[in-house]
């Protein structure tokens, strides 16, 4: 445990880092124990940290997946059915390090290759939702067994919300441009797939790190001020009478506000922070972290050109009706995990 204690406070919470900026300001004159001086603080250490454990992660993972192409990952899924097959899709969004908007185009191309609705969608609920990349962040700010919930609950959410819109069968509610046999033309593609050497595997982790911190950078960076605000300037009475756990419809509303924004979750973990600093509940902070991730306005605008109406809304409601649903069990669960 002393181990596992220290591993935790160096390598994830980087206490170096933290004592290293503090030392930092106060040789430039600031008293870190003002709300000025805290806000910088927590604005250079928090991101910093975020930026040294996205980059390591991305590069890890993105080496992995250089072994799985997105034509092997269909042929894999393509033998998939059942819930076997919607583990498998809601597993492979944990090692997708994307975005909901960015998660959209390969949700397209599993659709057009033939894969069930409820395979594609358990993809798309988690890829945004679940990232193994952020649990090490998350783990940072909840500790090991609130981060390591939230990544089974959104595998759960993920697994069984793709499970619910497979048995709608909406199939014939998918865009007309992807029912059209695109898939053939992906196939021949795949016929040239050449397997990539260690530096090329090498070469593409790098850009991958490039690539995705280069596109979410600046959700990083407001959210971690976001954070600064709300951990420094926004008094506890006040966010806690709006989030804290004398509300009844605190999730409800952190899911509702939430949805409409839109993130990374690289850019929500730094607001999520503050306002576990300022008592508001962990199922709260989840909802609203889910809701911001999954239910993002921009996603569903991008969505609405690849799936019809009907099965738009089954996607939103199953979403949102299944955040709302963890983050009351988080809550409740919470004291048990602290």
């Amino acid at each position: 445990m002393a181990i596992l204690s220290w591993l935790n406070a160096h390598l994830l919470k980087m206490q170096w880092l933290f004592d290293g900026v503090t030392r930092f300001l106060e040789t430039l004159g600031m008293d870190v124990s003002t709300r000025l001086g805290a806000s910088v603080h927590f604005f250079i250490y928090d991101t910093i940290k975020i930026f040294i454990l996205l980059s390591v992660m991305i590069y890890g993972i993105s080496y992995v997946q250089s072994y799985f192409p997105p034509e092997r990952t269909k042929r894999i899924l393509g033998r998939l059915r059942g819930l076997g097959g919607n583990i498998i899709g809601a597993l492979l969004g944990t090692v997708t390090p994307f975005c909901a908007c960015s998660s959209i185009p390969i949700f397209i191309g599993f659709t057009q290759a033939g894969l069930p609705l409820a395979i594609t969608f358990s993809f798309l609920i988690s890829s945004p939702l679940v990232d193994i990349a952020a649990l090490l962040l998350l783990i940072s700010v909840f500790g090991v067994k609130l981060a390591v919930a939230y990544l089974v609950m959104g595998l759960v959410l993920a697994v069984i919300g793709g499970t619910i819109i497979g048995k709608l069968r909406l199939e014939d509610q998918t865009a007309d441009f992807i029912t059209r046999g695109r898939a053939q033309a992906e196939e021949q593609v795949a016929a040239t797939y050449t397997e990539p050497t260690r530096q090329e595997r090498l070469a593409f982790a790098g850009e991958q790190v490039r690539e995705i911190v280069g596109r979410v950078w600046p959700y990083i960076l407001v959210g971690v001020g976001a954070g600064a605000a709300i951990h420094n300037w926004i008094p506890v009475e006040w966010v806690q009478s709006i989030l804290g756990s004398g509300n009844p419809f605190a999730v409800i509303l952190a899911t509702i506000v939430g949805a409409p924004m839109y993130a990374d979750i690289f850019g929500t973990i730094p607001v999520a922070e503050a306002l576990f600093a300022k008592g508001v509940g962990a199922g709260t902070i989840m909802a609203f972290m889910m809701a911001v991730t999954a239910l993002s306005l921009p996603s569903l605008v991008m969505l609405s050109k690849a799936v019809k109406p009907k099965l738009l809304a089954a996607f939103i409601s199953v979403t949102m009706i299944g955040i709302i649903i963890i983050g009351y069990l988080f809550n409740w669960l919470t004291p048990l995990l602290v």
